[in-house]
């Protein structure tokens, strides 16, 4: 399979899209999410793509709730990954030696207890967290460290010289995996995103709400969206995980009617979560 990511080889997205589809796929390598979201829509570049959507730290990466949206690409399923980032550098270097990291602003936001260790060591901000490791190998850049995944590591033969630099270890972001066609629902299915937009009358959104508790239906995710030219109008992104098919398509069957628009983005198993 050919699946889009966004990064660059041994960014963490690679690592996640490995985890889902297998070890055996090929990259398409994409600059940004737009960019991702364009490939796997035409339909003919890539098999599927696979999108970072929220991060347990920092929250939901709202621009992609609303490119899935408005480009009608649909969920077939989702992965979990704990974002470890650690120190590399050429072989023979040791961290006396180095005088420069380089890498991601959030991948150096991460490691800034680690870090304030090493005053004489000077940040700098790049675009990737794989593509600082890669121009580490390509420029044989001696006294200059990546920040970046252990993958990125292993592509671009360096040497983790500290492991798990990262403050807060319980940093994991959520992965979709998406496609332009729609795939069947496997008969072990038990989570949903769907996307739907309430009357503005008062208790029209609990009164949603209140059904899908009804059904028994965990709404395990609910995230709002203003409506262009509609002020304080808004829709909704939900993730809802059930126990059989039955229950969710009857909630379906439930809510419905008190909706103004509703779509299934996709039904698919809860993904599973990887070191």
């Amino acid at each position: 399979m050919h699946i889009a990511i966004q990064g660059f080889e041994g960014s963490f997205h690679q690592v996640a899209a490995r985890n889902y589809f297998g070890k055996q796929i090929s990259i398409e390598a994409c600059g940004s999410f737009s960019e991702l979201v364009r490939k796997v829509k035409q339909g003919n570049v890539v098999d599927a793509g696979l999108m970072a959507i929220e991060n347990s730290i920092a929250g939901s990466i709202l621009p992609n709730y609303s490119l899935l949206k408005n480009n009608g690409l649909h969920v077939i399923g989702e992965v979990y990954l704990q974002i470890n980032q650690h120190l590399m550098v050429l072989p023979g270097q040791t961290i006396d030696d180095i005088k420069e990291v380089h890498s991601h602003p959030m991948a150096l936001l991460q490691c800034t207890a680690f870090l304030e260790k090493h005053p004489h060591i000077k940040l700098v901000e790049t675009e990737d967290t794989a593509l600082s490791a890669k121009h580490v190998r390509q420029k044989k850049l001696k006294s200059t460290a990546a920040i970046a995944g252990k993958l990125a590591a292993e592509i671009f033969e360096l040497d983790i010289i500290a492991p798990n630099i990262h403050t807060a270890k319980n940093n994991y972001t959520r992965f979709l995996a998406i496609s332009k066609d729609a795939v069947e629902a496997p008969a072990d299915a038990n989570k949903s995103s769907v996307y739907f937009q309430t009357s503005h009358e008062r208790g029209s959104l609990a009164k949603v709400l209140t059904r899908v508790a009804a059904e028994g239906i965990n709404l395990s995710k609910i995230q709002s969206f203003p409506i262009p030219a509609k002020e304080w109008n808004y829709y909704f992104h939900a993730d809802m995980e059930f126990d059989s098919l039955e229950h969710f398509n009857l909630a379906l069957k439930e809510i419905t009617p008190l909706t103004e628009h509703l779509t299934v983005l996709g039904i698919y198993k809860k993904g599973n979560t990887h070191a």
